[in-house]
């Protein structure tokens, strides 16, 4: 049941970031007084709708996402003689971009209030080989809160990980040579009795808990290094696609390969299950950090094509770009952009990626 809850949440979690995303465009659109004519969240058959300010706002039946029409976004749009003042591509190409670029504004924001709660409740995850308070009780007198860790048995431990590495191929009392107050002491630490009370279960990765001060801190960091992760994920992108496809085929599901929101999911669902809720947290904010990034990428029909032809409009100045030339390749960016979700929705569901 509690898998099952934790997909739900997730999922919903999910569908809210979307939705949201959209929600920016609807703001700064409106602000800059361009014409917005629907906002639905959801995505299906309408199950209600109200117009507010001669835009209509409704609910799809199916929890997925939404969407924002805002009138005029290519050239090739129709518009009424009303709608042709307010058409968005005749609008200055900077005012254009932040409408575009809102959505994935949000989904930062979005990402760094998740990782700022998970900083002051359920942790961040370090591999800094500063001693979390649960190392240091479990090892008391000899390690220290605020004691970092050396070398164990000897080898260096530049890195959390190399902590951890070493830890679990020692037995018995271990040589730790820890930096405390500047000076460098060396202690020894019963490994076995370590484990036993469940340390290394904690391992890897360390999470930590901050103060609201010190969270904030902890909260741009994590931030960077998530980014960076997701930068190196889409790069990656296109030469993971291939393993997606042996998984769908019975070969192992490589952890590394893409994932769509069935296999965000149930990952959501299984760090629910096991009580994992930093790890639910985390997954959340990575999401959104990677969504944020995907959709500034410079393909069409994505926010970042549309961003490119805006300043593309705003170098050449002959107006509107004609969409009709662009069209064969958005259709097939669309129809490879299809084809790869369905291919991860796929895995997702016969050969899923599940938390080791």
């Amino acid at each position: 049941m509690a898998y099952v809850i934790g997909v739900v949440i997730f999922a919903l979690a999910l569908s809210l970031s979307v939705a949201l995303h959209e929600a920016g465009h609807l703001l700064t659109a409106r602000a800059f007084g361009m014409r917005v004519r629907r906002f639905f969240v959801g995505r299906g058959p309408t199950l209600f709708s109200v117009r507010r300010g001669g835009i209509e706002y409704g609910v799809k039946a199916l929890p997925l996402g939404g969407f924002c029409d805002i009138a005029g976004l290519t050239a090739l749009d129709e518009l009424t003689p009303a709608e042709q003042p307010r058409a968005m591509w005749r609008y200055p190409a900077w005012k254009r971009t932040v409408v575009l670029a809102s959505g994935s504004v949000t989904h930062v924001l979005l990402a760094l209030i998740i990782l700022y709660a998970a900083a002051v409740s359920t942790g961040l995850p370090t591999n800094q080989t500063t001693v979390p308070p649960v190392v240091a009780s479990s090892a008391a007198p000899a390690l220290l809160p605020g004691d970092r860790i050396l070398s164990v048995g000897g080898q260096p431990t530049p890195a959390w990980d190399d902590v951890v590495a070493r830890v679990r191929a020692s037995s018995g009392p271990t040589a730790f040579v820890v930096s405390r107050a500047g000076a460098s002491l060396g202690v020894t630490v019963d490994v076995p009795a370590t484990r036993r009370i469940g340390v290394t279960a904690q391992l890897p990765p360390a999470f930590v808990t901050y103060g609201p001060g010190a969270a904030v801190g902890a909260t741009l960091a994590h931030t960077g290094d998530l980014t960076i992760g997701s930068l190196q994920q889409l790069a990656r992108f296109p030469e993971r696609v291939p393993a997606v496809v042996a998984a769908i085929g019975g070969a192992e599901r490589d952890p590394d390969t893409p994932v769509s929101m069935v296999g965000a999911s149930r990952l959501g669902g299984e760090a629910a299950d096991r009580g994992l809720w930093a790890v639910f947290l985390l997954l959340l904010a990575s999401f959104n950090l990677f969504m944020a990034l995907f959709n500034l990428l410079p393909l069409l029909p994505l926010d970042g094509g549309h961003i490119m032809i805006a300043w593309y409009e705003r170098l050449r100045r002959r107006g509107p770009v004609d969409y009709t030339r662009l069209l064969p390749l958005t259709t097939a960016l669309m129809l490879l952009g299809g084809a790869v979700m369905l291919l991860t929705i796929t895995a997702d569901v016969v050969n899923p990626v599940r938390l080791s």
